[in-house]
């Protein structure tokens, strides 16, 4: 069906950058949306931001001013720009495809970010 691979994360200081990509592969035909959520310790998975393949854009509050997000439909890759990180910033950032030929999200294993001092 749909494969979906993050990349990008790591280890960062306070105020730094990283920038995280994402691969949707197999069964692409009909992949809407593409977004980003996070998992921090101890906490619920939440929404980061999402574009749909128009390239409509919906942040987070949170995210809004420091997280952008690309998309290349050609590559049916999806990217987030992260800048001026935070500690509280710190989770696994899992991508996310949306097909509508299935009907469902597929999922990504994750990619952690660790923003440290």
């Amino acid at each position: 069906q749909v494969q979906v691979v993050e990349s990008g994360g790591g280890l960062v200081q306070p105020g730094g950058s990283l920038r995280l990509s994402c691969a949707a592969s197999g069964s692409i035909f009909g992949i809407d949306y593409m977004g980003w959520n996070r998992q921090a310790p101890g906490k619920e998975r939440e929404l980061v931001a999402v574009i749909s393949s128009g390239g409509s854009i919906k942040y987070a509050d949170s995210a809004k001013g420091r997280i952008t997000i690309s998309r290349d439909n050609a590559k049916n890759t999806v990217y987030q720009q992260m800048n001026s990180l935070k500690p509280e910033d710190t989770a696994v950032y899992y991508c996310n495809a949306f097909s509508s030929v299935y009907g469902r999200d597929y999922w990504g294993q994750g990619t952690q970010v660790t923003v440290y001092s």
